[in-house]
């Protein structure tokens, strides 16, 4: 339970970006491979999806919306992204955000990087304008581009090479990488966008594809993306099921996915996981039980405190769903499932006071940012562990209104077995089959934790670490 104290203390870690992944982190991942992240993100289709957020200029800043984002909801987002960037200042600040992304890893965060590249026919630097990332080439210069041993593909391909130092010191320090290059290739904003077809953009993905895995990198994990635009048609910049792990959509023409955006990359990823790798608005709870099969967002740098997309109470509500995991909420790559517990109003399942005692009262409250009153850990053998103890039904009474708390642990004791059901988000008693109940349908600070018979009210919901 976060004291008035420690809640004032944690508002000036956050005002100081402490709770940033900038110090020793409290709950750390550890290294994991590829194949590691992509099974991870396998399982949380259909159940869970990872909150992000996006850190674009200044690379010598990497956590500047990061922080934002805490200072909203009290959370740090599951997932971190960069960017290589184009600019000198940012070139010059690399070595800082690749830092930074280790940093965010070693914290517990997923790390995301994008490329906005400048185009071969330039210098590595360049501008946001006709002569850099938005610029264009002819169908002859792309032409050459796509060919092995051109001049333009030389400097494409050494244009990549610019990214493999800092990408290999990621794979030294064990972090695998949702690698999203050639982005939103359906839309011809970009040099590299808007050319359908074998030949097209999707041909420069598989170059890069096929360049990188030459430099022996094997912590990316592939990430496909196109826009919200032309759905229908997003068919013609696949690559071909042996160059995505992931295949993501940015969502710009419209303020949310669609239906029918959903279902097209369902038809398309062909059983892969799916992200929403940019977004203007953090998705809505509604929105996500709708379309549960996406297994992250990010939302875009300055859009997380535009009014035109987002509010403080939309990104909360957006954080604190059912369906949402924040740091600290999950573990990749191994490492027991330790993490917070939240039910109605994105309040979490906390031990009264931090108290180890048997028999102290179990209640919702305010998701701290890293107390141990809130750590559960979700055993193999059907318990629930925190500060060392059982959530326990109290004499394994078979009546509505049984007071849940902790106890020492007993192998096997039916009071202690508790069922996570991931279709209703329910947890079940099996020996009474009652669910764990937020007293009154409240959400309140201190409402204490019951047995009840099993209801569809939304304080019967919880989320389990993944």
């Amino acid at each position: 339970m976060r004291t008035p104290r420690s809640r004032l203390f944690l508002a000036l870690l956050l005002a100081l970006g402490v709770v940033a992944g900038l110090t020793a982190p409290a709950h750390a991942f550890p290294a994991a491979t590829r194949a590691d992240l992509i099974a991870y993100l396998g399982g949380i289709s259909g159940r869970y999806t990872l909150s992000g957020q996006h850190n674009r200029e200044p690379n010598s800043d990497p956590t500047r919306y990061t922080r934002l984002a805490q200072g909203i909801t009290g959370q740090t987002p599951g997932l971190w992204g960069g960017d290589f960037l184009f600019a000198p200042a940012d070139i010059a600040a690399r070595q800082t955000m690749v830092n930074e992304a280790i940093r965010q890893w070693q914290g517990g965060s997923v790390v995301a990087l994008t490329w906005h590249m400048c185009p071969p026919t330039t210098g590595p630097t360049c501008g946001w304008d006709s002569g850099g990332v938005l610029g264009h080439l002819s169908d002859s210069q792309w032409s050459q581009l796509v060919t092995d041993g051109t001049s333009l593909n030389t400097a494409f391909r050494n244009r990549l090479a610019e990214a493999v130092p800092y990408l290999r010191q990621l794979q030294n320090a064990g972090v695998p990488v949702l690698w999203r290059p050639i982005h939103e290739m359906n839309d011809g904003w970009s040099w590299w966008g808007g050319r359908p077809g074998a030949n097209g953009s999707r041909r420069l993905y598989q170059i890069t594809y096929d360049y990188y895995r030459a430099q022996g990198l094997t912590n990316l994990v592939w990430v496909w993306n196109v826009k919200d635009v032309s759905m229908g048609s997003v068919g013609e910049y696949w690559p071909g099921a042996a160059y995505a792990d992931v295949a993501s959509l940015d969502v710009w023409a419209k303020m949310e996915p669609s239906a029918s955006d959903y279902q097209a990359m369902l038809t398309v990823a062909g059983g892969r996981p799916i992200s929403l790798a940019e977004v203007g608005r953090a998705p809505s709870p509604a929105l996500l039980d709708a379309q549960p099969r996406w297994t992250w967002f990010m939302v875009w740098a300055e859009w997380l405190t535009d009014p035109a997309y987002n509010t403080s109470a939309s990104v909360q509500a957006s954080y604190f769903g059912p369906r949402v995991l924040n740091r600290g909420e999950f573990t990749v790559g191994g490492g027991s499932r330790t993490g917070k517990i939240r039910g109605v109003g994105g309040k979490c399942v906390d031990v009264a006071a931090a108290d180890p005692a048997n028999g102290t009262r179990v209640q919702l409250y305010t998701c701290d940012a890293n107390g141990t009153a809130q750590a559960w850990t979700v055993g193999a053998d059907g318990t629930l562990r925190a500060l060392g103890k059982c959530l326990d039904a109290a004499g394994g009474v078979n009546a509505d209104g049984t007071k849940v708390q902790i106890w020492d642990c007993a192998g096997g004791n039916p009071n202690q077995q508790w069922r996570h059901d991931g279709v209703t988000q329910r947890l079940v008693n099996p020996a009474t089959g009652r669910c764990l109940d937020a007293t009154g349908q409240s959400s309140a600070d201190g409402t204490p934790l019951q047995l009840w018979t099993c209801t569809t009210n939304a304080n019967q919901k919880w989320t389990l670490p993944a």
